[in-house]
């Protein structure tokens, strides 16, 4: 679902009313307190303590309503794939965080390299390649 959100809101701004959100979700408001209640989705509150859902809380509960009516889930299977779904989120965003660091340090490592090389490269002297044997006898004290 495409919805134009106004000047500096996203789709994890809370700003629809239960009522609403259940319209948009296709369930009963009362669903909405219960699954709020056991923790399947949590909406942002107001100060006086209503709930306020975000576009993100109305996709996560109608994921909630298709694996149930659909897939057979029970409430605590789809709590706990919900955890999982969020926990394999943070794991990839944080792959992520690392693959760009380790690329970062990579290149920063090989820019190193090249200037050592560089600077080596103009106080390097040419040597005379030659064999020779050299046998040392010390002088032994008796």
């Amino acid at each position: 679902m495409t919805f134009p959100f106004p000047p500096g809101t996203d789709e994890d701004t809370p700003f629809f009313v239960i009522s609403v959100a259940a319209q948009l979700s296709g369930l009963h408001a009362q669903t909405l307190r219960s699954y709020d209640r056991m923790g399947l989705v949590s909406p942002g509150r107001t100060s006086g303590g209503g709930r306020r859902y975000s576009m993100r809380d109305i996709v996560l509960l109608r994921e909630v309503q298709r694996l149930s009516q659909e897939e057979g889930v029970n409430l605590a299977g789809i709590k706990r794939i919900i955890e999982l779904e969020n926990e394999v989120g943070a794991l990839r965003a944080k792959v992520s965080e690392l693959t760009e660091q380790l690329a970062q340090a990579l290149a920063a490592a090989e820019h190193a390299a090249a200037s050592v090389h560089a600077s080596l490269r103009r106080d390097l002297v040419p040597v005379r390649h030659e064999t020779a044997l050299v046998v040392w006898k010390p002088n032994r004290k008796r």
